[in-house]
């Protein structure tokens, strides 16, 4: 029988550290992946799983190395201790983290992702204390916790949305659409709306979406994301992405229309402005894009997004159904702007496009022309479609069961749009968590 030294044992469990570390950044890229289904997601979270349940099994040692790992805190590192902090109900440790957020702000996706990764008996008690803290950060965090469980804060959320700290008044905004508030909608609108918010993109942006997700349609709210989506600030692209699954198709045409124009225009920006509307012609589902989206196929730095926005219009999947070409020469090497092999490049992160299939732009035309009727509409203002079909609750209940992660971000955007005040389905929660819901949203 093999017999295990303890420096064995000790390099097992610092891989348990270092994989748990390194995975939770592989699921922070495959989460907004174009080509991970549920399914993918299911078997890197049980791999996440397993190594967690490695350092549970071994304890304080399993506890030291995660603390040493800290000399570097990486998200993944911080994410790993605070999982353990979470489970052991430790909470001198959860403050040594919270303290090194204030010193490491990027150390606070490590926290959070934690608190979404647990299970809801695990922060019995925890959510409370988090809720009731004197620190705006540790507020934020518990309000953060009810968003990625679906869990209403109560009074908590009231309290935050009035708070002087803008942090915390985001994230209590942005909370409260998803959590399906209705009640404070009222002050959700006031703060979108309001003067002193005008120059916070992200204190305008949570309320806006917020009002959304809670019903509001006025043209306050409108305008508001009119404004952001025009804009080529941060927030521009996700408030199109609201602004135009809502909007009459005439009034999206025009927004269209209007980064048409600058993506005529030469250089980067053209680029960038040619990119952003591919993009919005998927989201819009307006099959009046078409043409020009099959047009788009045919430049290799523009194909794979717009075959991405060719499938959340129509539902064709290019590889299923052979609609998809070879890789051309030079695609591994970041000529068509995606990461490369070369060690001495700093193009090393996954890009937008990377798991897109290079669609094929004559297969396509072709395919069009043979299902284009399917697609007819009487309405002469235009009609939306979202994978293959007119969005419903239903449509989008089967994407999030079937669909690729960004058409399944999607999909839950859609079920809140067309049943206001539904809690937003979290796309990113562990596999296990959404495979529950989902189940639960068989039998509504």
């Amino acid at each position: 029988m093999a017999k295990f030294t303890r420096s064995c044992i000790s390099l097992v469990v610092a891989q348990h550290v270092e994989e748990s570390a390194h995975l939770r950044h592989v699921r922070s890229v495959l989460v907004r992946s174009h080509h991970v289904q549920i399914h993918r997601l299911q078997r890197l979270d049980e791999r996440i799983a397993a190594h967690l349940d490695g350092l549970a099994v071994a304890g304080d040692f399993g506890l030291k190395l995660c603390l040493e790992a800290l000399e570097t805190p990486s998200v993944g590192a911080v994410f790993t201790l605070a999982v353990r902090a979470l489970e052991l109900r430790d909470a001198g440790l959860l403050q040594r983290l919270f303290a090194l957020v204030a010193a490491v702000p990027e150390a606070e996706r490590g926290v959070f992702g934690a608190l979404g990764w647990v299970s809801a008996q695990v922060l019995q008690g925890t959510i409370r204390d988090l809720l009731m803290s004197g620190d705006a950060v540790q507020r934020a965090a518990g309000l953060a916790a009810c968003g990625m469980h679906r869990v209403d804060p109560g009074a908590a959320l009231g309290a935050a949305l009035a708070d002087a700290d803008e942090r915390l008044r985001a994230r209590a905004l942005r909370v409260a659409g998803e959590v399906g508030r209705v009640d404070v909608l009222p002050q959700v609108v006031a703060a979108c709306v309001a003067d002193d918010a005008a120059e916070d993109e992200v204190l305008r942006f949570w309320a806006a979406r917020s009002a959304l997700l809670l019903g509001d349609r006025s043209a306050g709210v409108l305008a508001v994301l009119n404004e952001l989506a025009e804009g080529s600030g941060a927030w521009s692209d996700a408030a199109a992405e609201w602004l135009l699954k809502v909007i009459e198709v005439d009034a999206a045409r025009q927004h269209l229309r209007l980064w048409s124009e600058r993506a005529n225009e030469p250089g980067l920006a053209g680029a960038a402005a040619r990119r952003r509307l591919i993009r919005r012609c998927g989201v819009l589902g307006d099959t009046h894009s078409i043409p020009w989206l099959i047009g788009q196929m045919q430049d290799l730095v523009a194909s794979r997004l717009a075959g991405e926005a060719f499938t959340l219009i129509t539902g064709a999947d290019l590889a299923r159904l052979d609609l998809e070409r070879a890789p051309p020469d030079g695609a591994s090497d970041g000529r068509f702007g995606g990461p490369n092999d070369d060690p001495n490049d700093d193009l090393v992160a996954l890009d937008d496009d990377e798991g897109l299939p290079w669609p094929d732009a004559e297969r396509v035309q072709g395919w069009w022309q043979a299902h284009q009727a399917r697609f007819t509409t009487t309405s002469a203002a235009g009609q939306r479609f979202f994978m293959g079909e007119q969005p419903s609750p239903a449509q989008a209940l089967k994407v999030l069961r079937e669909g690729g992660q960004r058409q399944r971000m999607a999909a839950a955007q859609w079920v809140c749009l067309l049943t206001p005040g539904t809690k937003l389905f979290q796309t990113m929660a562990p596999v296990w968590r959404q495979q529950r819901w989902l189940a639960e949203m068989t039998t509504e």
